[in-house]
């Protein structure tokens, strides 16, 4: 796919980014972390920051070298050979595309509050084929959309620390202040250490989705510049918005009443009498759910078509022009199907659809140990180990194999598990099968003494041959 005649912005590409990862699980799954960890969930949001400041950095670091189109898939291959980056590319997609219609079913939820009428399969769809179509208008008018969506988000969560300010320091009330609340009524480490582990996972639930701007690489206006920028006001800015909010939120609920039934910013505002709230943060939550979805079909539409450039996908999928067409359509139309299979068989769909959260941390993982060949690979200044990529590839693993540990995760580790083999077994079996053609072709072609040309490496990809700068 060739590269944008105008490229993103450092903060088009932030909003972008900002659209991907603040969505339902902050404003809602963000309730399991705070309810089994109780005050000490400020240091897993903490935590969780700077991993993903630390994955961001290494993302960057290998994007300005390589600003391929498949970004993180490409430096799979790259590093560990064409099965990698297969497995990659198509695991990230499939998780993506089971989250997306998992959030799809979500938002139609909310929206038969107001549109009783409608079955939830209609609106779902509805949902699905708007945010396809939109993403066909290409990155920079997607971006303007995410920008005011973001803004949106964003001020909602200014806001609700804004008013929790109030109410906790007494000011521009006739309130007497809360102060520290119901904090002095907490052990910090509520549920433990154990616990705190545990939430790890939801938490980097919540930072999830900042991949997508590694993706947009390729549309980037000056992506050495713009790049590293983009991820320095993606990060802070999110670390310190999820940390403030939590922080503030704290004194004014107990954390054992917090459940995921109901956003604990809800819950909070509704304590003090705040009744509006449970409105004003379900139109939010659908804007951020929908946010989150543009995000999502902007980043597997991308990486269905980098599959497709280098051979890894149907030829069909492949596109020659700046939006990748096919690859969203094809995406949306998964969407879809997952969401309609969902509806007839749910117990298996919820049974896959945890699979999208394992999905994005093995990606995670395998953009960590990438980045740590990417280095010892290279003649450059950096130092040949990057300590900060093993602490944090060692700790993404910790965070997986805490799965079964963690109430309704075991099913996740156990999708993602079979996710993991059918995608290994698919590509084994197609090498074995051009393997088969070659030698097929290989003896054609020697008893009619012509000289063949043609690859040893099955399907190799294109980012694989292209040499560092």
């Amino acid at each position: 796919m060739k590269r944008a005649e105008h490229g993103l912005t450092a903060w088009q590409l932030t909003t972008m980014a900002l659209g991907s990862v603040i969505g339902g699980s902050f404003f809602l799954g963000s309730a399991v972390a705070i309810h089994a960890t109780g005050p000490s969930v400020v240091i897993a949001f903490a935590l969780g920051g700077v991993l993903s400041y630390f994955i961001l950095q290494a993302l960057s670091e290998m994007t300005v070298a390589n600003p391929y189109s498949g970004s993180f898939r490409s430096f799979a291959a790259k590093a560990f050979g064409t099965g990698s980056g297969f497995v990659v590319g198509w695991v990230y997609w499939t998780g993506m595309v089971l989250a997306m219609s998992s959030e799809a079913t979500a938002v139609s939820i909310l929206l038969r509050n107001w549109i009783p009428n409608l079955s939830i399969w209609l609106l779902g769809s509805a949902v699905i084929v708007c945010v396809t179509l939109i993403n066909l208008l290409g990155a920079k008018q997607l971006s303007r959309l995410e920008s005011l969506l973001a803004l949106i988000k964003v001020t909602a969560i200014v806001f609700f620390i804004v008013l929790a300010l109030t109410l906790i320091t007494g000011i521009f009330t006739n309130r007497p202040a809360i102060g520290l609340g119901v904090l002095t009524q907490e052990p910090f480490f509520a549920g433990g250490w154990k616990s705190l582990a545990g939430s790890m996972l939801i938490v980097m639930f919540t930072y999830a989705g900042f991949e997508v701007i590694g993706l947009a690489a390729s549309e980037v206006d000056t992506p050495k510049k713009n790049f590293p920028k983009a991820i320095r006001y993606t990060v802070f800015g999110l670390v310190g918005l999820y940390i403030i909010a939590n922080a503030v939120l704290l004194p004014l609920i107990p954390t054992a009443q917090i459940s995921e039934a109901v956003s604990p910013f809800v819950a909070a505002l509704n304590i003090h009498g705040f009744s509006w709230a449970g409105t004003a943060v379900t139109i939010v939550l659908i804007t951020a759910i929908l946010s989150t979805m543009l995000a999502a079909m902007f980043a597997v539409g991308r990486m269905m078509s980098s599959l497709a450039e280098d051979g890894l996908s149907p030829s069909w999928l492949k596109d020659k022009h700046g939006v990748p067409f096919r690859g969203i359509l094809f995406s949306g139309l998964s969407m879809l199907f997952s969401l309609w299979f969902g509806m007839f068989l749910p117990s298996v769909y919820l049974f896959l659809i945890s699979a999208g959260g394992f999905s994005i941390l093995f990606c995670y993982i395998m953009i960590m140990a990438s980045h740590i060949r990417f280095r010892s690979n290279r003649t450059a200044t950096h130092a040949k180990i990057p300590y900060t990529s093993v602490f944090t590839l060692l700790a993404l693993i910790a965070v997986i194999l805490s799965m079964p540990f963690v109430e309704g995760q075991l099913t996740g580790l156990i999708a993602g598990g079979i996710i993991l083999s059918v995608y290994s077994i698919s590509y084994l079996a197609i090498r074995a099968y051009h393997r088969k053609e070659r030698n097929v072709l290989w003896t054609v072609m020697k008893e009619q003494r012509l000289q063949p040309e043609f690859s040893e490496e099955f399907l190799e990809p294109k980012s694989e041959q292209k040499e560092e700068p």
